[in-house]
């Protein structure tokens, strides 16, 4: 069993149905608020038993967990070709998120909130060596995990099928030598590759990719957050697939 904590990730895990569910605890006393109003609305429909507990108890269980937690089953992956299928039932050209060996539970959450945001058919996790689909992750996503296809595969085996399907895939480069955004072919369908917060792309990742692309700086720093970097790198993608020829 998972602890799933805040309102927001509470609320989206619920919204979105795709887990087991055990129960909610929620803490005595607790103010109203409408998200609160939400969470109770839905799992009164759900029939999903609900505790009202001291907040010590809460605490206990999760930090940051203002007031509500919910406890769940696992998170329940996809895989690659379901990704694949998402966009052909949306009748959209493929717009896929590969994350190589994330650590940061913070940044891959960031990222899969981003990557909600901007339409992402499904994101790519490596089966080994990164940060997976963990309850931290899901409260630094907001919940926007829970709302998305997420699969855990090999990189470069993924990279090589989803080719094979015509998909461009752009690995984002911190080093000098990449391509510019506009020289790069970011519309239609395309996956987008970032790489471990210190090191970047896994040498086999990276070769498979067919152009790696750099983000411009002008300022006096010399490179950017890996979740900042790919959510900018997400936004580019999003506006050239929504205006053609920007």
């Amino acid at each position: 069993m998972e602890i799933i904590y805040g309102r927001n990730p509470v609320y989206e895990t619920l919204r979105a149905n795709r887990r087991e569910i055990h129960g909610l605890v929620i803490a005595q006393s607790l103010q109203a608020s409408s998200r609160i109003d939400e969470i109770l609305q839905i799992s009164r429909s759900r029939n999903i038993p609900a505790k009202h507990v001291p907040r010590a108890s809460l605490d206990k269980m999760a930090d940051g967990h203002q007031g509500v937690i919910l406890q769940t089953g696992r998170y329940n992956y996809s895989t690659v070709d379901e990704i694949l299928e998402n966009a052909a039932a949306l009748n959209q050209p493929p717009f896929v998120l590969l994350l190589d060996t994330l650590q940061d539970p913070q940044n891959l959450g960031t990222l899969l909130r981003t990557a909600e945001a901007v339409g992402i058919h499904g994101v790519i996790l490596p089966s080994k060596r990164s940060a997976s689909v963990t309850p931290a992750v899901v409260n630094a996503s907001s919940g926007a995990s829970e709302h998305l296809l997420i699969a855990q595969a090999n990189l470069a085996q993924s990279i090589t099928w989803l080719k094979k399907e015509g998909v461009w895939v752009i690995g984002l480069e911190g080093k000098s030598g990449a391509l510019l955004p506009e020289q790069v072919q970011l519309s239609g369908p395309v996956a987008l590759v970032v790489g471990n917060e210190a090191s970047g792309m896994r040498h086999l990742v990276r070769k498979s990719c067919d152009q790696l692309m750099q983000l411009p700086l002008v300022g006096k720093i010399d490179s950017l957050n890996a979740a900042v970097a790919g959510s900018i790198a997400l936004y580019m993608a999003m506006f050239k697939r929504l205006i053609p020829g920007a």
